[in-house]
């Protein structure tokens, strides 16, 4: 128990060595709480909370704490403890194995001190590591204690994050069981596990653990399209000519590698949204013209910045060996062309940055000009004057007017004197509102001495009166010119994610399948028990309306009309209504096992007025025929009176059927009634025809009717003045149907239905 006293778990959670686990657990909360680095600034709190999170480990696990209290040490192996070491020494002076002859790091008061100043916490990793992926990618390593192959891989692991940090790599550790949170949101469920990180995006690493290995690791976390390969003359051209429509500095490196340098990829991505990168092997065939036109000493690399003009570099560097320094050093002061063109609200805030104080003031010359050959002169003369007049405190940019219209209308007024011209503004960001002092030049810019020399006269009042700058406005954001299409958004989304779905199938383990795996099962389930379902149910109705049926119907029908059946096989026509009639056959499918929810619609008629009834029919119900829930039927009077009667009979409602039991009853005429029929709930409502008298009157001629419309028993119309009184039944039955849907009509409700014998 000697060595309890360097680390003694029960001290540091403040409990005894008597307490439950749930004492234990309620004390590390408590402590956790208190000492989480997110919350508690103490400088020591890092460790503390280390130390919490140790103690609770050894005492949570009842064999790690049993080992404790017994030889004072939570190793699992007990053979190399010091009780035990003893005893194994006195067996043998000459032979025993000590844990420090091998340097094994079990715990992490051994662990190498290297990986210290790359320990990572979760709101460290969310915070700070996750945004700065955008800016060079981070090789990351989950470790743990009591872990061999994390010794293992230990020596390989050294010399890359020494390497890859020199070339601009971020390196992280991540100790697995004191950051159990932060590895499982990494994704990594075993140790030792290495990651990268790009853009936010995590890739695990799949191959042997070797410095060539990781070195390309690495390089293809890069996008492929960073540098550009220049290897000829014509491809040098047109590389440098891209500056207007990319409106970047274009960078050319010289050097003798047939390949691009890890080093080089890694500063193209860092500066990615300010430059553009090209590479140029000296080596190469072709190649001699362009060396010798800049002077390039291919022996050693030489680094070109070329702005506004291609035909000689902007600043050159040469170096034999480019370091990360050197390079960042050189780049940063070289991010932005002479008069750059304001493309977003991003840009114009870098260039034209709010002013902190009266000594950093800086002010913002801007060019609003337009596009084409017209104000090709007034640019040219700009640039000259911004070549001339370089300063830390000015910033020359130019910007489109049909490309930024609230820009320069809310520079500009919309003065007629600048209409089709450009002007000159200079302006001052007084907040990151869009609030600015601004004046602009009295004419014009028309490049000419005189208004040189006015910019010029301006520029230096400027510098002794700040409050030259009279006028004031607030500007909206500029818009995103450079910004890709929705569509070209999403495609490159589905991509990454495609890419992503195909790593995780072949390289993820089955903890991380998991979720993809269950929502894939999950929908291919649904999809196999609606086929399923919708077999069967389609085998259902098979039964219930078997292929005779129609033929059946069509045969009916021909003898009870013969203008019908010649044009029974049809094809129906745009504005088709399909009405089928109700017969003991399709009884039980089209109402006593309807599904709930749905109605059939049933219009009563006789032989006699069959035609003229289902052409009314027709046009009443032809606006509501897209319910999926309302079926249309007509019932024969001639056969089913008595099934009719019966049902109306035995209604039972509060509210009798008026007229229901004069002594006319047995001699009603019933045609023209349409029952709305729920098979599942058991109920109809009634619509009762309109008599000749009605209000609403007949209707003049049949060319009233849209002769677009028709029911599957078509035929002849008539146009006697019986035939109007017949189809004058149906007044006003497309309101009647309106209520049916509203559910505002009275309903009749039976015990049964009953049979249609």
């Amino acid at each position: 128990a000697a060595a309890a006293g360097d680390f003694d778990p029960y001290r540091v959670l403040g409990v005894g060595r008597s307490s439950s686990q749930a004492d234990i657990k309620k004390a590390y909360k408590r402590l956790a709480r208190e000492w989480h680095p997110d919350k508690n600034k103490d400088p020591g709190a890092e460790d503390k909370f280390i130390q919490i999170s140790k103690a609770y480990e050894i005492l949570s696990n009842e064999e790690k704490r049993a080992n404790f209290d017994r030889y004072g040490d939570a190793g699992e192996s007990q053979g190399y403890s010091q009780h035990q070491h003893r005893q194994f020494h006195h067996f043998h002076d000459g032979f025993y194995f000590d844990e420090s002859f091998f340097h094994f790091p079990f715990n992490s008061e051994r662990r190498d001190s290297s990986d210290e100043k790359y320990l990572l916490h979760f709101s460290h990793y969310i915070n700070e590591i996750v945004p700065d992926s955008f800016k060079k990618p981070y090789l990351i390593k989950i470790t743990s204690d009591w872990c061999f192959s994390c010794i293992h891989i230990e020596p390989v692991w050294k010399e890359v994050a020494q390497e890859l940090e020199a070339l601009g790599v971020g390196i992280g550790v991540v100790h697995a069981g004191y950051e159990r949170r932060l590895a499982h949101h990494l994704g990594a469920h075993s140790t030792p596990s290495l990651l990268g990180l790009i853009n936010g995006k995590i890739t695990f690493f799949h191959n042997a653990v070797i410095r060539e290995n990781l070195r390309q690791f690495v390089e293809n976390l890069l996008p492929g399209n960073l540098v550009e390969k220049v290897r000829s003359n014509k491809n040098y051209i047109h590389f440098l000519s891209n500056w207007k429509k990319e409106n970047k500095p274009h960078v050319l490196l010289f050097d003798h590698m047939p390949v691009v340098p890890l080093l080089y990829k890694l500063t193209a991505f860092a500066y990615r949204d300010y430059l553009s990168f090209g590479y140029v092997y000296v080596g190469l065939r072709g190649t001699e013209e362009l060396s010798s036109q800049y002077n390039i000493n291919v022996y050693t690399p030489t680094m070109m910045i070329f702005k506004e003009h291609i035909d000689k570099p902007a600043d050159v560097v040469q170096a034999r060996e480019m370091k990360k320094q050197l390079i960042d050093d050189f780049l940063s002061q070289n991010k932005f062309l002479m008069v750059a063109r304001l493309t977003s609200q991003r840009l114009f805030q870098e260039l034209c940055p709010v002013k902190k104080s009266h000594r950093q003031r800086k002010h913002c010359v801007v060019l609003l000009t337009g596009e084409g050959e017209k104000f090709a002169e007034a640019y040219e003369t700009f640039l000259a004057f911004a070549v001339a007049n370089t300063k830390d405190t000015l910033k020359f940019v130019h910007i489109y007017n049909d490309r930024q219209p609230e820009f320069a209308d809310a520079l500009l007024m919309d003065e007629e004197k600048y209409r089709g011209k450009s002007a000159v503004v200079i302006l001052e960001r007084r907040n990151n509102a869009g609030k600015i002092a601004y004046k602009t030049l009295e004419e014009a810019w028309q490049g000419s001495n005189e208004d040189n020399f006015i910019l010029l006269d301006l520029l230096d009042q400027l510098r002794t009166d700040p409050g030259l700058l009279s006028s004031e406005t607030v500007l909206a954001d500029l818009n995103d010119e450079l910004a890709p299409m929705f569509l070209i958004r999403w495609l490159y989304s589905m991509l990454d994610y495609i890419s992503d779905s195909w790593d995780s199938l072949f390289h993820s383990n089955w903890r991380e399948m998991m979720p993809l795996l269950s929502l894939l099962f999950s929908v291919l389930f649904i999809l196999f028990g609606t086929v399923i379902i919708q077999a069967f149910s389609d085998s259902s109705d098979t039964r219930d309306n078997p292929p005779s049926e129609k033929e059946e119907t069509a045969a009916k029908t021909e003898k009870n009309d013969a203008s019908f059946s010649k044009e029974s096989n049809r094809i129906p026509k745009k504005g088709f209504v399909e009405v089928t009639e109700l017969t003991d056959i399709n009884y039980n499918s089209n109402l006593v096992r309807l599904r709930p929810g749905h109605m059939n619609v049933v219009l009563i008629l006789s032989n006699a007025t069959k035609t003229a009834l289902l052409q009314k029919f027709a046009l009443e119900v032809y606006t509501f025929t897209g319910s999926s829930t309302l079926h249309f039927s007509f019932l024969s009077l001639d056969k089913h009176r008595e099934w009719l009667e019966y049902l109306l009979e035995f209604a039972q409602d509060a509210a009798p059927i008026p007229n229901q039991y004069d002594k006319h009853f047995l001699e009603r005429d019933y045609t023209g009634y349409v029952l709305a029929l729920n098979g599942h709930k058991k109920y109809f409502c009634l619509f009762k025809p309109h008599r000749s008298g009605d209000e609403g009157g007949t209707l003049g001629s049949c060319e009233d009717y849209d002769s677009s419309l028709h029911t599957e028993t078509r035929g002849k119309s008539s146009c006697s003045p019986g035939s109007r009184s017949i189809k004058n039944k149906l007044h006003k039955l497309s309101f009647w149907m309106e209520r049916l849907l509203e559910g505002s009509l009275q309903r009749f409700y039976i015990p049964s239905w009953p049979a249609l014998d």
